[in-house]
């Protein structure tokens, strides 16, 4: 907690330094109080004050007291950090670890005592705020598609793999590029939007840095982030990643443009043939299409 002055007038130290100098030229101290409008014995003080500040502006000292009845012990304060040090872990588990072992603290101390010890993780002032946005029922194609990004290790560093799919038909689309910024993450999307035939009502994706707010602010869907460390909130895609590197991805290449020609071919296979079992072995496009065949016994 911020420790807060008496007064925050950023003048009154100058008023302190001049009513002492005054003072110190012959004037009564009643007379400069009178002058300035505080008591005399205030007077008295700025001029014992003004023999260790000189000619300064005598500074307004903090109101926060030096001692509380209720202040941690040094030895419980040492017993916080040495925890959080060694677990690595928010003031939440801290906090229970220590009553667990014995050590009665509440959390609101725990966090003051982190905080004042710079152990406190807080948001980033420069973090723009997300808009939290409830996932929606998916009852037909578009309503949500989940995006990615697959990071594919290279001799000379990376490359990436964006992918795209729909929750309800499972239709996916994929392609490969040299970098992943929010702008190339934006062109994918519109790529893969003009490939779909059905349109994209709400994007899912992580919290990666390509799917910033400035991404959700310049694609045409709603923009929904999954919850932070969950990744079963786009387990359909995540799905899909495991396969295409299995079944294509690991077998060519790590190159743009011989990923791009392997993939090419394989979503069409994807959408077009292979079964899935998570919609009724069927393929996505007979799903798109209302073609749907009954299984046999």
């Amino acid at each position: 907690m911020k420790s807060m002055a008496y007064t925050q007038n950023p003048h009154l130290p100058k008023v302190r330094r001049d009513a002492a100098d005054l003072v110190r030229r012959g004037w009564g101290v009643r007379q400069v109080a009178r002058y300035v409008g505080v008591s005399p014995g205030t007077v008295t003080k700025w001029v014992k004050k003004a023999t260790k500040y000189g000619y300064h502006p005598i500074p307004t000292l903090s109101s926060k007291p030096k001692h509380h009845p209720k202040q941690l012990s040094d030895d419980l304060v040492w017993k916080i950090f040495r925890k959080r040090v060694a677990i690595k872990r928010s003031a939440e588990v801290v906090q229970r670890e220590l009553v667990n072992e014995g050590v009665m603290v509440s959390l609101s101390s725990v966090k003051r005592t982190l905080d004042r010890g710079g152990l406190l993780k807080k948001r980033s002032p420069w973090k723009r705020y997300k808009v939290p946005i409830i996932r929606p029922n998916v009852e037909k194609q578009g309503d949500l598609v989940q995006v990615d990004t697959i990071h594919l290790p290279t001799s000379r560093g990376r490359v990436y793999v964006f992918t795209i799919l729909d929750v309800f038909s499972r239709w996916a689309y994929a392609r490969a590029y040299k970098r992943a910024t929010s702008r190339i993450a934006k062109n994918f999307v519109g790529l893969a939007q003009g490939k779909a035939p059905f349109p994209f009502k709400v994007i899912q994706s992580d919290n990666g840095s390509e799917f910033s707010v400035w991404f959700s602010e310049h694609i045409k869907s709603v923009h929904r982030h999954s919850r932070v460390r969950r990744p079963n909130d786009n387990a359909h895609l995540e799905r899909f990643n495991r396969t295409i590197q299995e079944e294509c991805l690991d077998q060519v290449p790590r190159k743009v443009e011989d990923l791009n020609s392997a993939i090419l071919k394989y979503i069409k296979y994807y959408n077009e043939k292979r079964l899935h079992f998570g919609i009724n072995l069927q393929t996505p496009l007979q799903v798109l299409t209302g073609k749907c065949f009954q299984a046999i016994d």
